[in-house]
């Protein structure tokens, strides 16, 4: 069974950093393209990072508003892939999702949202 599970969110001031694991299952992250995705309160879920399989020699994306801030890895067991946080804002308060599905190779389909496999999430706060 293909799985996804999400962890390390937890809250910090703005300013800090967190890293997000997204451990997977039943499948190699390094054979297809994983996104990350956060859904902010009263707001719809949106896509925010992504990494492509080795196809495409694991390519990585970032939307405009986390760029510089944001990295994407997987590490060499490829079982995970990590987002990493730094410089967190007020703004980047929200759940965070990590997805993928077994027909994409490359970030274009991830970045659509209609994918086959998401974990459950893990909340990001940042306050002062």
């Amino acid at each position: 069974q293909v799985q996804l599970v999400e962890s390390g969110g937890g809250s910090v001031q703005p300013g800090g950093s967190l890293i997000l694991p997204c451990a997977a299952s039943g499948f190699t992250v390094d054979d297809y393209a994983i996104g990350w995705f956060r859904q902010a309160p009263g707001k719809e879920r949106d896509w925010i990072s992504c990494i492509g399989s080795k196809s495409v020699h694991h390519s990585p994306y970032y939307r405009d508003s986390v760029e510089g801030r944001f990295i994407i890895s997987r590490d060499l067991a490829e079982i995970k892939v990590f987002l990493k946080m730094e410089n967190l804002k007020l703004e980047d308060v929200a759940t965070y999702y990590c997805s993928s599905d077994v027909y994409y190779t490359d970030c274009a389909g991830v970045m659509t949202g209609i994918l086959d496999v998401w974990g459950q999430g893990t909340l990001v706060t940042v306050s002062s």
